[in-house]
């Protein structure tokens, strides 16, 4: 009888000792998060606050100086027999948003071509604090005779650009590799007015 009782205290002491266990493990998510608001060590447990303006799924973007606006300007310069040209002639943005323009390309010979862009700012200062995710610059392009391309820039302003700048222009010279390499186009910072130039 006293073994039948040994065990049994000891099948006791084990429930006690798993319920605790699985009590402490299901309490520790609650309290690791109480530990992580406390101390912010953990930016994670933010998520579950309510915070005005932001969304769950996307916090809001603090990098977008909405105080300011900035037209940007988008000039094509074609070196050949193509066309080449911006869907749009301008676009305002606020410095730290996310923009996207498109520039349409068609190679109207009656031969395949492989060609290039070459980008510049207007003013010169604006090219280190004009950002491209994404743009057709970065590579060689092969088009077949009559071909049409629609290639995207996406890009961001710093907002650490000079709040003197309230115009950008950007210009993109579109040649064909193979050939002699022009140089980018300088643009006049007064006047804007490449655009067109060879749309």
């Amino acid at each position: 009888m006293t073994l039948k009782r040994e065990n049994f205290r000891m099948v006791r002491k084990l429930v006690v000792v798993a319920a605790g266990m699985f009590a402490f493990g299901y309490a520790l998510v609650p309290i690791y998060k109480s530990i992580c608001e406390l101390t912010g060590i953990n930016i994670l447990a933010l998520g579950d606050r309510n915070i005005p303006g932001a969304t769950p799924d996307m916090p809001a973007n603090t990098q977008v100086d909405t105080s300011r606006t900035i037209t940007v300007e988008f000039d094509a310069n074609a070196r050949g027999p193509w066309e080449f040209k911006p869907a749009k002639r301008s676009l305002q943005v606020h410095p730290g948003e996310l923009a996207t323009v498109m520039y349409e390309f068609q190679n109207v010979q009656n031969r395949r071509m492989s060609a290039q862009a070459i980008p510049s700012y207007a003013p010169q200062q604006a090219g280190a604090h004009f950002n491209k995710l994404e743009c057709f610059c970065f590579n060689q392009y092969t088009l077949e005779p009559g071909e049409k391309k629609s290639w995207p820039v996406v890009f961001v302003i710093d907002p650490k650009l000079s709040k003197d700048v309230k115009t950008i222009t950007l210009s993109y010279t579109f040649f064909e590799v193979g050939g002699k390499t022009p140089a980018a186009p300088v643009a006049d910072a007064g006047a804007h007015g490449l655009i067109g130039a060879g749309s």
